[in-house]
C-alpha cells in the first residue's frame, strides 16, 4: 500500500522546488502564495522534514528537498505521458451512436470516404435506438431522429424523415399495377400497423383514416423492412435517401412519385464539451457537407412504372 503524502501539495512542492519562488508557483498554479505555503507546510509537516529554507526574500532547498525534487518532476512527467497517451488514443478514435438503418444503409457505406481524408482516425459505430447517455456513455456523437432541441446537446439539422411504398419488381409484377395508394390496400404491407402507413395513406388518400390492407409481415427496424419487400415479402414503407443503391439497380421499385413528410428529421448531436473537439468537428464538416450534396441532388427515385 502507498504512503503518498497529499497529492495536491506535491503538485505544489514540485512548481516551488523547480522556480525556487512561491510567488512563481502560485502564478502558474492560479493560487496565492499564501496557498502556496501553506501547501509547502502541510506537506513538511506530514513528512516529518523541512523542505525548504526560508530566508529574507527568497528560499532555498534543504537535502532533503534537493534530492526529492527531481525525483518528484520526473513523477509528473510519468503521469503527464501516460495521461498524454489516453489523450492521443481518444482523439484517435471516433465513437457513433446511430439507429440501425441509419447506421447500415446510409453511414456504413460512406465512411471509408471519411476515413480516406482523416486515415489516422479509427471510427467506431454503435447500432442502437437507446438514447445514447454521453455522460455515462464512452460515445462522441450521435444519429437521432425526432424534433431536436435535446436539452444540453448542440443539434444539427440533417433532412427530414420522409418514406415511400416500396417493393420487388417481382412482387409488383405478380400483383399488377400497384401505382395508386387505392391499389396498395389488396396487397400485403410489411409492418401495417406502423404509425408512418396511417400517415402516408393520409397523405396520399386523404379519406383513409387506417390501413385496412392485408396484414403482412411485422418488422421492427427499416433496414430489415427494406429486405423483406426485397425478398418478395410485400410492400414496405422506406426512406428513400438510405435505399438509393438498391432503387438504382432496379432491386427495388417505388409505388409513388413523391415521397411524404412528417413532422420528425435526422439530427447530429453531441454535449456542447466536445464542440471544439477536433475529430467531431472534422466529422460534423464531413457528414453536413455529404448530406448537402446528396440532398441537391435529391434522392434517386425513378418514376413508377
Amino acid at each position: 500500500m502507498r504512503r503518498l503524502p497529499p497529492l495536491a501539495a506535491v503538485r505544489v512542492f514540485e512548481a516551488a522546488a523547480r522556480h525556487l519562488n512561491f510567488t512563481a508557483a502560485a502564478a502558474e498554479l492560479g493560487m496565492t502564495q499564501a496557498a502556496v505555503s501553506y501547501q509547502i507546510r502541510v506537506l513538511e509537516e506530514r513528512l516529518g522534514l523541512a523542505l525548504f529554507h526560508r530566508e529574507k526574500k527568497r528560499v532555498t532547498l534543504t537535502e532533503a528537498g534537493r534530492l526529492a525534487g527531481p525525483l518528484v518532476a520526473q513523477a509528473f512527467d510519468t503521469i503527464d505521458d501516460a495521461f498524454s497517451i489516453a489523450r492521443r488514443q481518444s482523439e484517435d478514435v471516433l465513437t457513433i451512436s446511430s439507429g440501425q438503418t441509419f447506421a447500415s444503409n446510409w453511414l456504413a457505406p460512406r465512411l471509408g470516404e471519411f476515413q480516406v481524408g482523416h486515415p489516422d482516425m479509427a471510427v467506431r459505430v454503435q447500432s442502437t435506438h437507446a438514447l445514447v447517455d454521453f455522460a455515462r456513455e464512452e460515445v462522441d456523437v450521435a444519429i437521432r431522429s425526432g424534433a431536436g432541441c435535446w436539452a444540453g446537446l448542440r443539434c444539427h439539422f440533417l433532412f427530414r424523415q420522409h418514406f415511400l411504398p416500396m417493393c420487388s419488381p417481382a412482387f409488383r409484377a405478380r400483383h399488377g399495377a400497384l401505382g395508386s395508394p387505392e391499389a396498395l390496400l389488396r396487397v400485403p404491407l410489411i409492418s401495417p400497423e406502423q404509425a408512418w402507413w396511417r400517415h402516408w395513406f393520409a397523405h396520399a388518400v386523404p379519406d383513409v383514416r387506417h390501413v385496412p390492407g392485408r396484414a403482412g409481415l411485422g418488422l421492427e427496424v427499416q433496414a430489415d423492412e427494406g429486405k423483406a419487400a426485397m425478398a418478395d415479402q410485400g410492400v414496405a414503407l422506406l426512406t428513400p435517401l438510405f435505399w438509393r443503391r438498391e432503387l438504382r439497380e432496379g432491386w427495388l421499385v417505388p409505388l409513388a412519385e413523391t415521397p411524404a413528410y412528417d413532422d420528425t428529421s435526422y439530427y447530429l448531436v453531441y454535449p456542447e464539451r466536445h464542440a471544439a473537439t477536433p475529430k467531431v468537428r472534422r466529422l460534423r464538416e464531413w457528414l453536413l457537407a455529404a448530406i448537402a450534396h446528396e440532398a441537391a441532388g435529391a434522392p434517386f427515385v425513378p418514376p413508377p412504372a
